[in-house]
């Protein structure tokens, strides 16, 4: 069975996480990707973007993922777009140890809470500074609470005790209360853990879940309560072992902060963070709802074919049953309308049988003169004459007045009347399933597709982390020091004053306005090579290349060397520092960088010192100073390496 939502355990350690990991982020934007579901995009200084997702009555974790939002924002987005846009995410906190989760923001005008319900069909809720609600996903009325524009908002009330603040001898107090329930529900209720960790505890505590509360020793409640405390202190200690829980066939059913007992003989795969497990699971959860739907299009659409069938049918019927009915009315009319031949001939039957006279001499005579005759043929053995009037055929029978005949065609007629309203209330009824059956169609449709179609889909969207030296420009060395150098004079204070440790080289051109490069040695040694490819780095991006020069001078120092302060104490301008003490010279180091490409799963370009950029490709070309810039140089750039490929991956090149 496939988790669809989260526990009372799953909130707590995911709270525990995005409380780090989202605490004094700023919120950049927020979209709402269907109407249960937010996305929060929130910033940190110096940090990748991140993804929150929140989707009412089931989950809360950050994603690596760049959903699809719709083009046009629902206004429950917009209105928190208003309220919540540039607001600074304080903190978030799991209410009591119940499912329901509060970010809390400052923004410009005052303190506001998100707050998100992950039970039953869940809510998200915005609050103002005085606990007033500002705007809800949904607003509604309750037995015990009202979910209602600038009512203060109120917590669910708790119907169970927060484990967090049980003791043993309550625990024991509780159990022996509650009688012969079987101990699995009253611990769900009285902790409030669900079904699910009530069974957890118990297995840990090695209980049958259906024993009586009642015949609970003291030892089986020293169990429990260890049981119990056990999961707590995870959660606490921030001892978690977030998994994602595989059934025998490979299929994923489960995702847990810890290890569970009710698992152990199942696969799991580990994650670094409970956080990345939700997202994971999540993901394939979404591809496995989107083959649910595709299968269910299938059943709708041969269900709506069905539907049609009948409506094809009955409407057939509804003609047929008015048309008898006005057909009947109208032999009714025309017996009526031609009464006196009718009357005439009905009353030579009657007197033929008032004077015994045989009925088939009578009717030889009739037909005998049928050319003048409304009378077309007879049913001798059931008495009818078949008649013809106003191109109108029917019988009259012939033992019956006038009066009678007319009688049973208006009878027939409105018997035909009242089933063809019946059958367009059937008709109606079909057509109103069909509707229903056309919008379910039209609903799964949007979710529909191929578990492996979604998953290659989403896997595609996952959003690249960007390392923090991605901001600057970097490459790594032929023997695999990552080297990093500024761009302007704020990354050169940057790079310097937060990315440079003690035993990272600093190296800079001998030239006004170069950037300073750092070798990122992680505690090793930096190599002689490694260290000739930073000074060639640094010596190319120097102002030296721009005016033409052969080679520069550059030196490096240890970080610790570099000072804001100037010889006389004065200031050094932002982006620039002064040197203290030796200088490790590199004289006339040649101006020239290299750009290659490199093929895997995808063609790339690579960039930096010559020898890092041959040690990862063959194919790449070398660059000097030169007259020529701009996108004609880049033209050339691509032009020459793209005459090193073979030809079918020239194109790769272009897109690369």
């Amino acid at each position: 069975m496939r988790k669809k939502e989260f526990t009372s355990f799953d909130v707590a350690v995911a709270v525990n996480e995005l409380q780090e990991a989202v605490a004094n982020s700023r919120v950049n934007n927020i979209y709402q990707l269907n109407e249960k579901t937010l996305i929060l995009k929130l910033h940190k200084t110096d940090k990748p973007p991140l993804r929150l997702v929140m989707e009412a009555g089931r989950r809360l974790h950050l994603t690596t993922y760049a959903l699809k939002p719709p083009k046009v924002p629902p206004a429950f987005c917009m209105a928190l777009r208003k309220h919540l846009r540039g607001a600074w995410t304080e903190n978030v906190e799991q209410y009591e140890f119940e499912r329901v989760v509060t970010i809390h923001f400052q923004t410009k005008t005052g303190a506001m809470q998100l707050i998100l319900e992950l039970f039953g069909e869940g809510n998200i809720i915005l609050t103002g500074e005085k606990g007033e609600i500002l705007q809800a996903l949904v607003f509604k009325r309750m037995r015990d609470r009202n979910i209602v524009r600038n009512e203060v908002f109120q917590f669910p009330p708790s119907i169970s005790k927060n484990p967090f603040q049980i003791t043993r001898n309550e625990l024991e107090e509780s159990l022996k209360d509650i009688g012969d329930v079987e101990v699995v529900r009253a611990l769900a209720r009285f902790l409030g853990v669900g079904g699910f960790y009530a069974e957890e505890i118990l297995l840990r505590a090695n209980i049958d879940k259906t024993k009586p509360c009642n015949t609970i020793s003291n030892e089986e409640v020293d169990a429990i309560f260890a049981g119990l405390q056990g999961l707590l202190s995870a959660v606490l200690d921030f001892k978690t072992e977030p998994q994602m829980i595989l059934a025998e066939d490979g299929s994923f059913i489960d995702v847990a902060p810890f290890k569970l007992k009710r698992y152990e003989a199942l696969k799991s795969k580990r994650y670094g963070s409970f956080n990345e497990a939700l997202d994971e699971f999540f993901l394939r959860a979404t591809a496995a709802e989107k083959a649910v739907a595709s299968v269910e299009v299938d059943k709708l659409t041969r269900e709506a074919e069905r539907l049609k069938r009948i409506i094809a049918e009955q409407e057939q019927a509804l003609r047929e049953d008015d048309s008898k009915a006005e057909h009947d009315r109208q032999i009714g009319d025309a017996v009526y309308a031609h009464s006196s031949e009718f009357q005439a001939f009905l009353g030579r039957f009657a007197d033929a049988k008032r004077e015994g006279k045989d009925w088939q001499i009578l009717i030889s005579e009739i037909m005998a003169v049928k050319k003048d005759s409304f009378v077309e043929s007879f049913d001798s053995r059931n008495l009818l004459a078949n008649v013809c009037v106003d191109n109108l055929r029917f019988s009259l029978n012939l033992r019956r007045t006038l009066y009678e005949n007319a009688a049973e065609y208006y009878e027939r007629g409105k018997k035909a009347k009242q089933k063809s309203a019946g059958a367009l209330i059937a008709l109606e009824e079909t057509r109103r399933k069909l509707v229903e059956v056309e919008q379910k169609i039209r609903r799964a449709e949007e979710h529909k597709a191929k578990p492996v179609e979604v998953m290659e889909e989403l896997v595609k969207r996952k959003v690249k982390r960007k390392e923090w030296y991605e901001k600057f420009r970097w490459f790594t060395s032929s023997d695999g020091f990552r080297v990093v150098a500024g761009k302007d004079t704020v990354s050169n204070e940057v790079l310097v004053k937060k990315y440079a440790e003690d035993d990272d080289p600093v190296f800079h051109a001998e030239v006004s306005g170069a950037p300073f490069v750092v070798v990122k040695t992680e505690g090793k040694t930096a190599s002689e090579q490694a260290l000739r490819e930073a000074g060639e780095y640094a010596a190319a991006f120097s102002r030296a290349w721009r005016e033409g020069a052969g080679s520069a001078d550059v030196y490096w120092v240890k970080p610790s060397q570099l000072t804001k302060s100037g010889p006389s104490g004065e200031s050094v301008p932002h982006g620039a520092f002064a040197v203290n003490g030796k200088r490790n010279w590199m004289r006339n180091v040649p101006l020239k960088l290299a750009i290659g490409v490199v093929e895997g799963e995808k063609m790339r370009f690579v960039g930096g010192a010559v020898e890092a950029v041959k040690a990862k490709t063959k194919i790449y070309v070398t660059l000097v100073p030169g007259d020529v810039a701009g996108k004609e140089f880049l033209s050339q750039v691509l032009q020459a390496l793209t005459l090193q490929l073979p030809k079918e991956q020239r194109e790769k090149v272009g897109k690369a």
